[in-house]
């Protein structure tokens, strides 16, 4: 199946698909000073075009047609809704799309939008757990959702790592780097480590612009990082956060005063598939 071309007017298109509370609202914010880039905050472009695949799969008029044309056609119309809502966002010539999902789902999208780019950012799984804790912890007005007293669920810090473990976003997020890994989708990405992107900015977005075959761009402030992409965090409840520190600079761990230091161990123990992968992350 030949994949459908490029159109001439449509950006050119990076994807983020970072784990939760890894710097990925930081990041894309950086990427935003450069004015070659339109820079999304968490997209729902993603979702359309799952839920088209979905109706694609299904549909019995799709079913009942040549199979080879319909993927062919349904690859077009992919492609032109990609490069069709990229173009109605901006005139410039990227756009750094932000979904977790892109990764996992790079298969899907390589079948019409070949040799897809996508960057993610990956943090120490401890900070992870605490970053939710500490927002967990300051939900004073707003119940979080997840804690039943009389049920005994999420009522201790041990129960709701357990909880984030095996839920969205964290647990998801985390389940599909180790598959992406496994499946080796990750030879084909950018992966920025949260911790690295702190201590040298500078550095890791220059492997951005490489990754992207482009030359770094020379007016990056990181020590005054507006805030240009907005999101009601209201909609993802008390754990919404994309707020960004204005500076960019080391973020000292404070997991073991949050969660405790067996828990802390618990957690190395369960991704220790992730700290042999990220080694400079182990502690």
């Amino acid at each position: 199946m030949a994949p459908a071309p490029a159109s001439p007017s449509a950006p050119r298109i990076c994807f983020q698909a970072s784990l939760p509370r890894s710097g990925s609202t930081l990041f894309s914010n950086l990427v935003g000073q450069n004015p070659a880039f339109h820079v999304t905050p968490t997209s729902g472009l993603l979702d359309l075009l799952y839920a088209a695949r979905g109706a694609f799969t299904k549909g019995d008029e799709f079913r009942a047609q040549d199979p080879q044309l319909m993927e062919r056609a349904f690859a077009g119309f992919c492609r032109g809704g990609l490069e069709g809502w990229c173009a109605g966002l901006t005139d410039r010539p990227w756009v750094l799309d932000k979904s977790r999902g892109w990764g996992i789902l790079y298969g899907f999208l390589h079948a019409f939008y070949p040799d897809p780019r996508i960057v993610c950012l990956v943090r120490d799984p401890v900070d992870i757990f605490a970053s939710m804790e500490k927002n967990f912890r300051r939900s004073d007005l707003r119940d979080s959702g997840i804690v039943n007293h009389a049920g005994l669920v999420c009522t201790t810090v041990e129960k709701r790592v357990d909880h984030w473990v095996a839920t969205p976003p964290v647990g998801l997020a985390l389940e599909r780097l180790q598959e992406i890994l496994r499946m080796g989708i990750a030879e084909k990405m950018l992966f920025i480590q949260f911790e690295n992107l702190c201590r040298r900015p500078g550095r890791e977005l220059e492997r951005f612009y490489a990754f992207l075959g482009l030359e770094p761009h020379p007016g990056h402030d990181f020590d005054n990082v507006e805030q240009i992409t907005q999101e009601d965090d209201s909609v993802y409840g008390v754990f919404g956060d994309h707020r960004i520190r204005r500076r960019v600079e080391p973020v000292a761990s404070n997991a073991q005063a949050l969660l405790g230091a067996p828990l802390c161990d618990w957690i190395r123990q369960r991704y220790a598939w992730f700290y042999n992968h990220f080694p400079t992350a182990a502690p």
